[in-house]
């Protein structure tokens, strides 16, 4: 039986299909539809608004209005269907690079076994996909009690030791303070921290005014969940260098 509640309604005219609101939906309730972000189901919408941050055309809000009751048990269901293990699976869009995909680490034997002419900065530790900010949902399992790396982008080029020195037995997180939406970041790692028991993050940032952001958006969606947790930032340079870690206040 439909009765009042907050759920989600899209401004077709506005939205121009780009799906970036998909992934910050952990319910899996907005799908693309003929180009546009569509509502699968009113059941499916928990009308908390965590994708309203995503849209850059504003085209998503939260309203009172008549709908089906919100129901947990069909949205698990939709996001972890029966037989089916969480480890591997798509997100609502479809679309393959948000295929998420955890990876096993590699063993010893493993970096033993590389060729002596690769050098040990060529093995990967990566061990999770998706790796945007932007494409990983808060429910992502890789999430779960994670020592996080949040990561800005231009860092795993400058820094030729990013993955024996800062990745090996982290989470990345990847993202550029200066071009994406800060607001955005903010409610995404606010939803990260209330849901994943996050043990740990690392902030890696560039020694450029603009990546500063990094942290301060980190520390701002921390602050919005309620949470503490030990925090350090590194600062790589232009020229690749590590100028060492801090703890923010």
């Amino acid at each position: 039986m439909k009765s009042t509640r907050k759920i989600i309604r899209i401004d077709e005219e506005k939205c121009d299909g780009c799906g970036l609101c998909i992934p910050s939906c952990a319910e899996g309730a907005i799908r693309i539809v003929d180009g546009k972000a569509r509502l699968v189901a009113e059941k499916y919408c928990d009308g908390l608004g965590a994708c309203l941050g995503e849209c850059p055309r504003g085209a998503l809000m939260v309203v009172d209005a008549e709908a089906d009751p919100f129901d947990a048990e069909a949205v698990k269901e939709l996001v972890h269907p029966s037989g089916k293990t969480v480890g591997d699976q798509s997100l609502p869009c479809g679309c393959p690079s948000t295929l998420m995909q955890t990876f096993a680490p590699q063993t010893a034997c493993d970096r033993a076994n590389v060729p002596v002419s690769q050098t040990v900065s060529g093995v990967s530790a990566l061990t999770h996909w998706p790796v945007q900010i932007r494409l990983v949902p808060p429910s992502a399992p890789f999430l779960r009690g994670a020592d996080l790396l949040v990561a800005a982008d231009c860092t795993p080029v400058a820094y030729p030791r990013f993955h024996d020195d800062l990745l090996r037995g982290k989470t990345v997180l990847l993202g550029c303070p200066k071009f994406d939406d800060a607001e955005a970041y903010v409610n995404k790692f606010a939803a990260i921290f209330e849901m994943a028991a996050i043990k740990s993050v690392t902030v890696v940032v560039m020694e450029v005014p603009c990546c500063q952001g990094l942290p301060v958006i980190v520390r701002k969606g921390m602050a919005l969940a309620g949470k503490k947790i030990p925090l350090e930032v590194i600062v790589i340079s232009a020229r690749g260098e590590k100028k060492g870690g801090t703890a923010p206040p």
